[in-house]
């Protein structure tokens, strides 16, 4: 350990640092960043590390009891997945002070799969939630080994914003009945929603339970964004104290958590029926695609703060990890922690210890004072769920993508409508579905234009933005905006046959500006044979100008570069230009070299 400085390391200005990985020690120090940061450890951070763990495990122990009861499970398992899941990221996690947890964003897809299938058996909600978290784990680590960290970044972030709405209000609706008191047996968000609204309308509403719901939830919003007031430990706290004093829960009929089971939790491997694998499986898929993508985006956030390089391959690894362990130590799926992590930086956190020395305080919790929360009314942990939920909710952000581009914005929407109506599961279904169609959209009809001369402007420019533009006799200068593919072959190929028609001249040359291609697959590759034969048979030259040295060799594999022969490519337009008016004398006044 290193025992002095006060704060962590930075960089030079100007700079982020990064781990080296040539020597034998850095190599095994990216697999367990725990250990590195260990080696490096300064004494005086342990003050800092030990007081921001005490902080944070105010909000363990409230936050994991409420998103396990949202999640369909007893509140005990929360703080299950609360101890063994910070061990473990402590040692695989590379960031500093990121705080893993159960989370709001995954009470929904777990709620999802363990509602339906585990029959009102809390047992065997549990099985069913554990083995869910082996498999987001399995998903996880296996991904970070293949480098697939950038697959999150597959979902564009209207779509990202249309998922979590949809989760904030599953997740809102599901915590209504507990906020008001009662239960519901229907499923589905919106059929919960219906059967909620006739519940309150015909008086089954709890007051007394509804009263300390409300409160909790009004004393958090209140201190949402405070840094030195623990909202949510002042809001839960004050309605324990009143429920336990006032007698409510023998009075008034509030209901409340209980004593929870004395002890740690134990390895255990939660085994499943047959018939309950598929649903399992992919409600595991999709919750490693939600924890990943609030950890990837929250991890660069605090990297970015402390200027310190965090790996995504490796954080893939390290949720991973601490995903299987919470399977295996009856616990739940876990993700990073948008509350927490907060609460820990603001209360000194300097490393991972923070995290540990949280799960030890929540374990000393259990072994200690187990009957400490047994006045905890459900109402209250339910306002917890529900303020969370509301911070899920993404609106000004969605209004600036109305204003720029509005087709984005309903696909947001219907991402939205898409989870309320379908289901968490699905929901993420559905906004795959819709990312890939936006991605085979942008590629299946992109812009093309026809390029010519304009004053004043160096260069060749698309004639429909400058009407004025001037166009050389005999040539087509046509530019693609897009990697040709199977998708845009037949649209490329009429394009061009088109612009050719609506030439002013007749023409002899055809250029291809093919800059923005950045890729040809078979398809594309036969049908510019074809484009080739066409346009040959009519007496035109097929020439590219500009297109890049990779996708050039994917021609000569396709034997399109010998076809056209070397002479055909040339490395800008105005070399193509040039060579054209070689042959093909005509008026240069607007097209000297000078001006290209």
């Amino acid at each position: 350990m290193n025992h002095s400085g006060s704060s962590p390391p930075a960089p030079e200005p100007g700079r982020i640092a990064r781990r080296d990985s040539g020597t034998v020690a850095h190599r095994w120090s990216r697999w367990l960043p725990g250990l590195h940061m260990l080696r490096e450890y300064r004494m005086a951070w342990l003050r800092h590390d030990f007081v921001a763990g005490l902080v944070l495990t105010t909000m363990l122990v409230p936050v994991g009891i409420a998103y396990a009861v949202a999640s369909g499970l007893p509140g005990i398992y929360g703080l299950y997945a609360t101890i063994v899941p910070l061990l473990a990221y402590a040692l695989f996690g590379p960031s500093r002070i990121l705080v893993l947890g159960p989370d709001s964003s995954l009470a929904a897809v777990i709620l999802a799969v363990v509602l339906p299938l585990s029959g009102g058996d809390p047992q065997r909600a549990v099985a069913l939630a554990g083995m869910m978290a082996i498999v987001a784990g399995a998903v996880c680590i296996l991904a970070g080994l293949a480098r697939l960290g950038f697959v999150t970044e597959l979902l564009s972030k209207p779509i990202r914003y249309g998922y979590m709405n949809g989760i904030a209000l599953t997740v809102l609706i599901s915590q209504l009945p507990k906020f008001f008191g009662f239960s519901v047996e229907v499923d589905g968000p919106l059929r919960n929603l219906w059967a909620i609204i006739e519940a309150v309308w015909d008086g089954k509403t709890n007051w007394s339970a509804f009263m300390v719901g409300a409160a909790t939830l009004a004393v958090i919003l209140v201190f949402r964004n405070s840094k030195r007031v623990p909202g949510i430990l002042i809001a839960v706290t004050a309605a324990t104290v009143a429920v336990a004093v006032l007698d409510l829960s023998a009075r008034a009929g509030v209901s409340v958590l209980g004593s929870l089971p004395q002890g740690l939790p134990a390895f255990a491997i939660p085994w499943i029926r047959p018939d309950d694998v598929v649903p399992v499986l992919i409600g595991g898929c999709a919750v490693a695609l939600v924890s990943f993508a609030d950890t990837s985006v929250l991890s660069r956030v605090y990297a970015a703060r402390t200027r310190t390089y965090v790996d995504p391959n490796q954080e893939m690894v390290g949720l991973g990890i601490a995903n299987l362990a919470a399977g295996l130590f009856q616990g739940f799926a876990i993700s990073s922690s948008s509350s927490r992590t907060p609460v820990a930086e603001a209360a000194g956190a300097k490393t991972q210890l923070t995290g540990v020395v949280g799960a030890l305080a929540v374990a000393l919790l259990l072994v200690m004072a187990p009957d400490l929360l047994q006045d905890l009314p459900t109402s209250a942990l339910a306002a917890v769920v529900i303020a969370s939920a509301i911070g899920l909710i993404e609106v000004s952000d969605l209004r600036r993508i109305y204003r720029i581009q509005q087709w984005e914005f309903w696909l947001s929407i219907v991402c939205t409508i898409g989870v309320a109506v379908l289901g968490a599961i699905e929901g993420i279904g559905l906004a795959i579905v819709i990312a890939v169609i936006e991605f085979l959209w942008d590629g299946w009809r992109p812009y093309s234009a026809v390029l010519g001369r304009v004053d004043g402007i160096k260069g060749y420019h698309d004639i429909t933005r400058y009407p004025e533009a001037r166009l050389i006799p005999g040539l087509v200068l046509f530019r693609w905006d897009a990697p040709l593919f199977f998708a845009n072959a037949e649209l490329f190929h009429d394009r061009v046959l088109d612009a050719v028609a609506a030439s002013p001249t007749p023409v002899r040359w055809l250029v291809v500006a093919a800059q923005p291609v950045t890729s040809v697959d078979v398809t594309s590759a036969d049908m510019l044979a074809e484009l080739d034969d066409t346009l040959h048979g009519a007496g035109i030259k097929l020439c590219v100008a500009e297109m890049k040295d990779p996708v050039k060799d994917k021609l000569k594999r396709f034997g399109l570069f010998a076809r056209l022969g070397e002479a055909a490519f040339f490395p800008t337009i105005g070399n193509a230009v040039d060579s054209y008016l070689a042959i093909h004398p005509v008026q240069r006044e607007a097209w000297e070299d000078e001006e290209r």
